[in-house]
C-alpha cells in the first residue's frame, strides 16, 4: 500500500497530531448519514449512500498533482496469486481501516502507515470460488466494530480498537461454490451483505443482519423460488432456480429517504451455457431496488436478459438529483458493462435512458419500452466458445 501527498510528512503530522485507535469516537448512524460533510472521514464503501464516490477534499488539484510524491509504503506480507487490492479503506480520525486479499485487515496511521493492529482469516484449504477470486472490498462500520465478509462466506464483527473477532455468522456453505468479497453497507440498524458464486451452482442473495448480535433480519433471494413472482422466466425446474446464479458481490446504494436500497445482480448459472436456461432469467444481471425494512422488492430492472456473456450488473448504482427533459427527478444511473449507459427513475424504477458508451456488438440500441433490440445477423452460434477462438 502508497502514500501519496503533496506536503512533506512532518507538517501533515504536525497539523493532525498523533492518532490512535482508542481514542477515537464511535461512529453513529447519523454520522454516516452526513456522508463527507466532513471531507477528513471515509465511512462508508462508497463515502456516503450515493454512490457517487466523489470528496470533496480541494488540497490535490489538477495544477498540483504531478507534484504528488511518496510519503510511505506499508507492505503487507501478502501473497494473492493474480489479483491484489480491490478495496476501499475506510478512515476516521486519521487511522485507515484497510483489507486485503486472503482475508487479511488491518489499522493503519494513515500520516506514518503505522500499523496499530492486524486480523488475518485462517481459511480451509478446500475454497471453491473463494480460492479463484481472493479479494476483498473493504469494511462495514459502526460504533466500535468493523464488519467484514469472508472467502469462506461468513460475516465478521470485528472490535474496531484492537481488530479481535466479536462474532460471526455463517452466510452460506461455501463448499457449493459460495464466497463473499464486498464492503458491507451499514444503514440503520441494519448490516447490509451480499454473496460472490454465480459461476457455481449457487443461487444469489441479500441479507440484512443486526450489528449488534448478527441475527439475520431478512434475506432476499435473486432467483425466484417456483411459483414466485420472476420464476415464469425460467424452465418450470425448482433444480434450476436452486442453482441459478445472480450473486452480489459489490457494495449498493441507499435512499434513506425512500428507504430503498439499489443493488446489481450477476450472471446467471450456468454462465455461457444457455440450453438448460430458456428465458430471461430474472432477476440475474437487474438492478432492484429492495424495501430496507422488510427485504421485499419494491422494483426491478433487467439490463441484460438470458445472458450468455458473463455481463454481470454488479455495479455500484450512482444515485442523483437532477434534470431530465425539464423536470427534476430523482435517478439512479448505471454505466453497465453490456455497454449501454442507463438512468433509471429511482421511486418506480421507469426507464428513462439508455445509450451506447462504447462500440456494442450484441444490441442495435435500447427501446423506448427499455428492452434490448437485438443485432441479428443470421448467424447460428459461435466456435470454438462464446468467448473467442
Amino acid at each position: 500500500m502508497l502514500a501519496l501527498s503533496t506536503v512533506s510528512p512532518p507538517s501533515l503530522v504536525a497539523q493532525a497530531g498523533n492518532p490512535s485507535v482508542t481514542d477515537t469516537q464511535g461512529v453513529t448512524y447519523e454520522d454516516i448519514l452526513q456522508g463527507l460533510e466532513d471531507p477528513s472521514r471515509w465511512l462508508t464503501f462508497s463515502g456516503d449512500y450515493s454512490g457517487q464516490r466523489h470528496s470533496p477534499l480541494t488540497q490535490i488539484t489538477p495544477e498540483n498533482v504531478h507534484r504528488l510524491s511518496p510519503q510511505w509504503t506499508f507492505q503487507t506480507g501478502n501473497l494473492t496469486r493474480g489479483r491484489g487490492f480491490e478495496t476501499t479503506p475506510l478512515v476516521l480520525d486519521g487511522v485507515l481501516y484497510v483489507t486485503g486479499s486472503n482475508n487479511y485487515a488491518w489499522a493503519l496511521d494513515a500520516r506514518t502507515g503505522r500499523r496499530f493492529w492486524q486480523y488475518r482469516r485462517n481459511l480451509p484449504n478446500d475454497l471453491t470460488y473463494g480460492a479463484s477470486a481472493p479479494v476483498n472490498r473493504g469494511f462495514g462500520m459502526l460504533g466500535d466494530r468493523l464488519f467484514m465478509v469472508t472467502l469462506d462466506a461468513h460475516l465478521l464483527a470485528l472490535d474496531r480498537k484492537t481488530g479481535g473477532v466479536l462474532w460471526e455468522i455463517e452466510l452460506a456453505d461455501y463448499r457449493v461454490g459460495y464466497a463473499a468479497t464486498l464492503a458491507p453497507l451499514v444503514i440503520d440498524g441494519k448490516v447490509i451483505v451480499g454473496i460472490s458464486g454465480g459461476e457455481y451452482p449457487t443461487r444469489g442473495f441479500l441479507d440484512a443482519y443486526d450489528p449488534e448480535t448478527g441475527e439475520r433480519i431478512w434475506r432476499f433471494n435473486t432467483i425466484p423460488g417456483p411459483g414466485e413472482p420472476g420464476s415464469e422466466t425460467w424452465p418450470p425446474d425448482a433444480e434450476n432456480l436452486a442453482r441459478g446464479g445472480g450473486g452480489t458481490w459489490m457494495t449498493g446504494s441507499y435512499d434513506p429517504n425512500l428507504d430503498l436500497l439499489y443493488w446489481g445482480t450477476g450472471n446467471p448459472n450456468p454462465d455461457y451455457y444457455d440450453e438448460t436456461r430458456e428465458g430471461a432469467n430474472l432477476y440475474t444481471n437487474s438492478i432492484v431496488a429492495i424495501e430496507a425494512a422488510t427485504g421485499t422488492l419494491r422494483w426491478h430492472y433487467q439490463f441484460t436478459p438470458h445472458d450468455t456473456h458473463d455481463w454481470d450488473s454488479n455495479h455500484v448504482p450512482v444515485l442523483a438529483d437532477l434534470m431530465f427533459e425539464g423536470e427534476m427527478r430523482s435517478v439512479v444511473m448505471v454505466a453497465n458493462r453490456n455497454g449501454f449507459f442507463y438512468v433509471l427513475d429511482r421511486i418506480t424504477g421507469e426507464f428513462l435512458l439508455g445509450k451506447p458508451f462504447t462500440d456494442t456488438t450484441w444490441a442495435r440500441e435500447i427501446g423506448p419500452d427499455g428492452r434490448p433490440i437485438i443485432l441479428n445477423d443470421g448467424s447460428q452460434g459461435c466456435l470454438p466458445e462464446p468467448w473467442g477462438g
